[in-house]
């Protein structure tokens, strides 16, 4: 297994009949709608957590149809013929089967059946996930401190300012978590009931114990999460936390870009707020599932859809950017090359870039990666609890996510684009960006000095708040910039209860709206202006 390499195309179903028509395989089923279902966008707490709402409502972002559960009468149709379904997918609309091949025309037939995908060979997935042999650890070197990782990129001046995570959801995509659940660095976590273990998901095999497999996990998990007075400090050990197996380590399938697109859906719907995954796909056991460099475009593989759509849902999404750079491919791998997702490359403790760490652009031109943090000779906890080192983007990556997780800890306000656009602008050469480090190093220090130096224009006006009567009014500052807007007013719940166009002048400076029929509480109110959106918190009393 190669860390940060995968591998993808789309391939055919007699990719599948070449393997034998009786060997159980692996599929994706494709439906072609989502007519019947009893899901609707006005009830988004039927299928979606209280957070996970909440998190859409702070960055004033729609729940659309992509966040409607799969039609389950589509899915019982298909087990109806004797399939074994497994994970389904929302924003794809589709479902994992695991049968032999002869099956498939069977289920083309059905009549709100899009098409059929083979994802990779052999029975894998355990019905009612049973409990997975857990593999053997191999030995690392010794660590002296995390103190280099943290000072590089500021953590340290990060916790010294009280930031250590509190209150983010951080979710983290891996190969498995070997020794996370006995390991003394990690109890901190479980004594403080900081891990939730109901989210948390093994996609490769069905298994509800993600503590198994590889130590890939567990050593990326360190990185964030560890923390032992006098012996290990984690970037962000103060955080909450849910674990999620995507990652076959025994082989390289597309199924594994299936069960990170699962893994996201699942996270994004249990409220999480940071997303890690020091993953990466180009290449497969099967070479027909091999990518192109050309398809390192952010909107092409499976795993960068996925990661793009998870980003758009209000995610901070943080990648590997892959350890290719000293071979022939180079260049970053996927969902580094997603647009709106944190690709992180690796350097040492002089700053230098690892020769191993993958370069950019991405395939369309920009810039990536995106920023670089210490990925030679990290310190990280070894599953028996013991100090180790590693190196790779995957050891970079999960100090960015802690980054990531301090700042939006201290600006709860801002947007997941407005922390990654304030980590790449402060970064140590956001001025000349280039394809080996992109934005350069970045540093906590730095980013709050950006976010709080940056010119925040108030460019709308709410009043009164609490609400005491029946009518609230808007004002924009300057009518003649505006000119027009949409105003949505939602439920805690994130129903919208009210929509209007409003069109103003200097003329027609205000917009009064009457809330007469709306009960106590508490309420959002959402205007979206061109291309920016504005939330406001409002009470009515």
């Amino acid at each position: 297994m190669v860390w940060n390499s995968g591998k993808l195309v789309v391939i055919f179903l007699f990719a599948a009949a070449s393997v034998g028509l009786a060997q159980v395989n692996r599929y994706i089923v494709f439906f072609k709608d989502k007519a019947g279902t009893t899901f609707t966008v006005n009830k988004p707490l039927d299928f979606l957590s209280q957070r996970a709402v909440d998190r859409r409502i702070r960055q004033a972002i729609s729940v659309s149809e992509m966040d409607l559960p799969v039609n389950p009468n589509y899915v019982k149709g298909v087990r109806d013929l004797g399939i074994n379904t497994f994970f389904t997918t929302k924003w794809m609309n589709g479902v994992l089967v695991q049968c032999d091949a002869s099956s498939i025309p069977a289920i083309e037939n059905l009549s709100f059946v899009d098409r059929v995908e083979f994802v990779a060979p052999y029975e894998r997935l355990l019905v009612e996930g049973r409990k997975h042999v857990d593999l053997k650890t191999k030995e690392l070197k010794t660590a002296s401190s995390t103190k280099a990782q943290l000072q590089m990129i500021g953590l340290d001046e990060m916790h010294a300012a009280g930031y250590e995570g509190d209150n983010i959801l951080i979710g983290i995509f891996d190969g498995g978590f070997l020794g996370v659940n006995t390991a003394p660095p990690f109890q901190h976590i479980f004594d403080e009931n900081r891990i939730n273990l109901s989210a948390s998901k093994d996609f490769v095999t069905n298994s509800k114990n993600v503590f198994q497999y590889d130590e890939h996990g567990t050593e990326v998990f360190s990185v964030i999460a560890a923390y032992q007075d006098g012996f290990y400090s984690g970037g962000s050990y103060d955080a909450d936390y849910q674990l999620f197996v995507t990652e076959d380590v025994g082989s390289e399938y597309r199924i594994e870009e299936y069960n990170w697109l699962f893994a996201a859906e699942r996270a994004d719907s249990a409220g999480v707020d940071v997303v890690n995954s020091s993953l990466g796909y180009y290449d497969f056991d099967y070479t027909s599932m091999d990518y192109e460099k050309g398809a390192m475009d952010g909107k092409t593989t499976i795993v960068s859809r996925a990661a793009q759509r998870l980003a758009d849902k209000g995610v901070i999404v943080v990648c590997s950017a892959g350890n290719e750079g000293g071979i022939s491919w180079q260049i970053i791998t996927a969902p580094a090359d997603a647009k709106d997702v944190l690709a992180i490359a690796n350097v040492n403790s002089a700053g230098q870039r690892s020769g191993s760490s993958s370069i950019g652009p991405s395939a369309d031109g920009r810039i990536k990666p995106d920023v670089a943090a210490l990925g030679v000779n990290t310190s990280v906890i070894r599953p028996n609890g013991t100090l180790g080192t590693a190196s790779g983007t995957s050891l970079a990556a999960p100090l960015i996510t802690s980054l990531a997780a301090g700042v939006w800890q201290r600006y709860p306000n801002l947007t997941n684009i407005e922390v990654i656009e304030a980590i790449r602008k402060s970064a140590s050469q956001a001025n000349n960006p280039d394809k080996f480090l992109g934005y350069g190093i970045p540093n906590f220090k730095a980013v709050v000095n950006y976010v709080e130096d940056s010119h925040q224009e108030n460019i709308f006006e709410i009043y009164p708040n609490p609400i005491t009567k029946d009518t609230i009014t808007i004002k924009p500052n300057d009518p003649g910039q505006v000119g027009s807007c949409k105003v949505e007013v939602l439920t805690a719940q994130g129903q919208t209860v009210y929509q209007a166009d409003v069109n103003f002048s200097w003329l027609n400076r205000t917009y009064t709206s009457n809330v007469t029929g709306l009960p106590a509480g508490l309420y959002f109110m959402r205007i979206l202006w061109g291309d920016r959106k504005f939330t406001f918190r409002m009470i009515k009393v």
